[in-house]
């Protein structure tokens, strides 16, 4: 019998806790779009045991940044971990990770793949957050490209049909070890196992099957002339990735049918990555603590295909930004919930200190969202808060997305009528409640950007 809270408190039985991390998937899933041809099965069969967060949000739509914020529970403008170069550790070496906090409760903490960001070859994996981990394998890419014209981009943002064997892959290496690790659980102590799924991120290469059924996918829905109304620091805070989709239609241009291939193969690595969880939820499943073990899962941040003119995260519009977001809690959550209440990733790091029983921690920037586990109608004040960059916010309340860059310029959207986010609303005075009703959730004081990490040289 699954254990409440309090029941485990009072017999001494603390739960397992498989903690799931995706990479770069945005809300173009089965699991947020019915309609969507992007199928994730086991993300929804996971959904359907606890409660899924429909209006989820990262914290910050870059890998460090989001990852940081999210495992430390502090955000970007405490820390001053801003960007993906930021030496997190060096700006917070004292702070405990979430992974920290269970191990100084007894737990046995081990995990595998991508849970820090993946810079510099894993110099940014904290060691003392895990009793046992397995990096992130080497990138295994074809031995020329595949799909790209000259001139776009890098070998990172190829994609294509790769490896031909499923085992051959990251994610493969690291479901392996985490399989094994429910296969054989510590003796005598709760375990806390973080795997880290790094697809889809580009490259976008997947095993051949993943590709079948994808030929009819639809392109993202654009509209000419989109950035006509964006404001002075939405153009300068883009500018750096603006070649992503400028580079795009140039290729496409030159080999037509290549922005089709690149959305196919993101489709195919969201398949994919579905398919690793799958295998981590059989095992699972197959574990005598199955029905004492406490299950996230969610993804660093989103990702632009093409909408607004724009490919990669790197920004503060919605799908840079909306994210699936699991919970599964013995004893708390019910089968099959719903909440359509917008969150942020803050809420994880108190959340989950609380369904296990651990202390609370008071200097956490979000606060635990135990209360809409329960009830997923609870009241709630706080709407998501999403930072990119020193001086750059959006608050996403039920109904608008309002963003302030550092010039103080704004958009506002109406996500009931415009749900693209094509119509930038922030210069209509009738609509000035609306923003001052936003804008009392920004900071008021922002960390400094902290320094980058270097790497060392060998002497």
């Amino acid at each position: 019998m699954a254990l409440s809270l309090s029941g485990a408190e009072r017999v001494g039985v603390k739960p397992d806790v498989l903690f799931l991390v995706i990479d770069d998937m945005n809300d173009w899933i089965s699991l947020l779009d019915k309609d969507s041809p992007v199928r994730t099965p086991n993300l929804e069969r996971l959904a359907e045991r606890g409660m899924l967060f429909t209006r989820a949000y990262c914290v910050s739509a870059a890998c460090n940044p989001s990852r940081v914020a999210t495992l430390t529970g502090l955000r970007p403008f405490t820390s001053g971990v801003y960007g993906n170069k930021s030496d997190w550790r060096g700006a917070l070496p004292k702070r405990l990770t979430i992974m920290q906090q269970f191990r100084g409760a007894g737990y046995a903490v081990h995990g595998a793949g991508k849970i820090f960001h993946h810079h510099l070859d894993g110099a940014f994996h904290d060691k003392e957050s895990f009793d046992d981990f397995q990096p992130m394998a080497s990138q295994n890419m074809p031995p020329k490209k595949l799909n790209r014209a000259p001139g776009y981009g890098s070998r990172n943002t190829d994609w294509g049909t790769w490896p031909k064997l499923e085992r051959d892959t990251i994610d493969f290496k690291t479901t392996d070890y985490c399989i094994r690790a429910l296969q054989s659980p510590p003796k005598g102590r709760p375990q806390f196992l973080a795997c880290g799924i790094f697809k889809p991120h580009s490259p976008f290469f997947a095993p051949p099957g993943y590709h079948n059924g994808l030929s009819g996918i639809s392109l993202p829905d654009r509209r000419d002339n989109d950035w006509d109304d964006l404001p002075s620091g939405a153009k300068s805070l883009m500018k750096r990735s603006k070649w992503f989709w400028s580079g795009m239609q140039k290729l496409d241009n030159h080999i037509p049918g290549s922005y089709h291939d690149f959305i196919r193969a993101y489709a195919a690595c969201c398949a994919f990555a579905d398919s690793q969880v799958g295998r981590v939820l059989d095992a699972l499943d197959k574990s005598p603590r199955r029905d004492n073990t406490v299950i996230l899962l969610w993804s660093d941040h989103g990702f632009h295909l093409g909408e607004k003119d724009h490919i990669e995260k790197f920004a503060l519009w919605e799908k840079s930004n909306h994210v699936p977001f699991i919970v599964v809690a013995p004893g708390v959550t019910r089968p099959g919930l719903r909440c359509e209440i917008p969150v942020d990733l803050s809420v994880l790091y108190p959340t989950l200190l609380e369904l296990c029983g651990l202390p609370s921690d008071s200097t956490c920037d979000g606060t635990s969202a135990v209360p809409l586990l329960r009830n997923p109608k609870a009241t709630w004040v706080k709407p998501a808060l999403m930072t990119y960059g020193r001086g750059n916010h959006a608050v996403r309340s039920q109904r608008w997305r309002y963003i302030r860059y550092s010039d103080g310029t704004e958009e506002l959207y109406d996500h009931d009528r415009d749900p693209n986010e094509w119509s930038n609303m922030a210069s209509q005075a009738v609509h000035e409640d609306v923003i001052h009703e936003h804008r009392k959730w920004l900071p008021t004081v922002e960390a400094k950007v902290v320094p980058d990490l270097k790497r060392k040289r060998s002497k």
